[in-house]
């Protein structure tokens, strides 16, 4: 039997924890629109990252078995896309969330802005460590691991991984669950009527992506822990990517 005050204060650290990556995702954000040429060299760094991502796993992109889940990866999780729209949203109905949302939704959008928060964190390191590489007419592989090594930290290039795929193991786990299923479908006129389209969309895209792909998510969860793990070892042993 579930136990009440352990669930509550699991919800508070939660909440507490969700307010904290909010305001550091949202001060790295600013950070780089207050230097037109460092948000000019942080796209074309996302850009590179999203095609190198493309790369990686084209496979699953064009697998009938996985390509929503990986395209849902691709765009919403692990990719160039701007999501100050949908934080601003968790941020303005955070009470509102705590209060209403189970302990495993919660999570679920925790993990994602948790991983929002640490790439754009890499992202500002990589910035400042590739410099004016990023306005050169190509960047090239040996650029990249090269700023990838001098920024080091192993542990937060595995935390980043392990967030993704924890995020996608939550999304999974609420997929199973038709009465989400029955809300989110419930709640998408009224939640982009009030403002809150980014946050629902995550939410529905990300629960569609893992609802059809039964009995299939662990493969295709643990091919991207170990090709991204295998990637960072790869950098970190000093080998350069192509191109």
């Amino acid at each position: 039997m579930a136990d009440p005050e352990r669930s509550e204060l699991d919800r508070s650290a939660c909440a507490a924890a969700l307010a904290a990556f909010l305001r550091e995702a949202r001060d790295w954000r600013l950070a780089a629109a207050a230097d037109a040429g460092h948000g000019r060299r942080r796209q074309r760094l996302r850009e590179w990252q999203a095609a190198r991502l493309a790369d990686t796993h084209a496979d699953l992109l064009a697998s009938p078995r996985f390509g929503e889940a990986a395209a849902f990866f691709l765009a919403e999780l692990y990719g160039p896309k701007d999501f100050s729209l949908r934080d601003a949203e968790v941020e303005r109905i955070l009470p509102m969330l705590t209060a209403m949302l189970p302990v495993s939704g919660l999570r679920t959008i925790l993990l994602a802005v948790e991983v929002d928060a640490l790439s754009e964190r890499f992202d500002a390191a990589m910035v400042a460590a590739l410099g004016d590489r990023l306005d050169q007419p190509v960047l090239t592989g040996e650029d990249y691991a090269t700023a990838y090594r001098a920024i080091g930290d192993r542990p937060g290039r595995a935390l980043q991984i392990r967030l993704i795929i924890q995020t996608g193991e939550t999304l999974e786990s609420l997929a199973r669950s038709s009465f989400v299923r029955g809300i989110l479908r419930m709640m998408h006129g009224p939640a982009h009527m009030a403002g809150l389209g980014e946050l629902h969309s995550f939410l529905e895209c990300g629960f569609d992506a893992f609802h059809g792909m039964v009995n299939d998510a662990d493969e295709f969860l643990a091919t991207i822990r170990e090709r991204e793990n295998a990637f960072s070892a790869e950098l970190f042993a000093g080998g350069d990517l192509p191109g």
